[in-house]
Order: C-alpha cells, then sequence, then structure tokens
C-alpha cells in the first residue's frame, strides 16, 4: 500500500540554517531516499516552495475565490512529501521515524496516510 509521508516544518527554523546545516540535512536525506530505493518502495519525493508562494482556492455560492498563502495559520507549514510502497502502516510509520527531516529540535513532524487506491478508469 502506498503511504504519503507529509514533512511539516517550521518555515523560519528551516531557512534559519547554516549552509553546513543544510548540506548536512540534504545528505541525510540523500542517503533516506537511496535506502528506500534499495528496499523497494520508493515512489515519490518533492520539496516545496515556502507556504508565501501558496495559493488558496475556494468554491462559496458558485463563486470562486482566489486569495493568497495557504488557509491556515501555523508554526508548522507542509514543506514537502514523500510516497512509499509499504507492506502495512507499521512499515510507513518506522521509515517515518527514520526521516532526518522530522521532529528533531522541535523544527517539525511527519504526518503518515495511507493513499487511497483510485481506479484508473471511472465508469
Amino acid at each position: 500500500m502506498r503511504y504519503m509521508l507529509m514533512i511539516y516544518r517550521d518555515e523560519q527554523a528551516a531557512t534559519a540554517m547554516s549552509a553546513e546545516e543544510q548540506q548536512k540535512r540534504f545528505v541525510e536525506v540523500r542517503a533516506f531516499i537511496d535506502e528506500a530505493t534499495r528496499q523497494g518502495i520508493f515512489r515519490a519525493a518533492d520539496p516545496l516552495q515556502p507556504a508565501s508562494t501558496a495559493t488558496t482556492v475556494r468554491k462559496q455560492d458558485g463563486k470562486v475565490m482566489v486569495t493568497d498563502g495557504p488557509f491556515a495559520e501555523t508554526k508548522e507549514q507542509l514543506g514537502g512529501y514523500f510516497i512509499l510502497d509499504c507492506k502495512d502502516l507499521d512499515e510507513a510509520l518506522e521509515w517515518a521515524a527514520r526521516m532526518p527531516l522530522s521532529c528533531g529540535g522541535g523544527t517539525g513532524c511527519v504526518e503518515v496516510r495511507p493513499i487511497r487506491e483510485m481506479p484508473l478508469r471511472i465508469e
């Protein structure tokens, strides 16, 4: 089953990291991806631009409303995701616990959610 590991982080803390810390984090993430690839479960991963670049689209009373930024005011923002094809939730949680971008130092967390399988063709 595929699981999405959504990385939430404090963007201010992330941008305050030194170049050396950023490089170390990049190496750790690359090792995580390489191991998940060796295990045959890696499917995708992408970082996101800062929340300040987001646009929210809503429909209300049949009208489309477009606003800048995310809807919720939170300390942590969605910073990226990984998709892993794990045998079960326990395995997905084990991988989330190994995630180098997780809650270390109080700068974020990983939300694990199963991906609902949809038929390729809707009849």
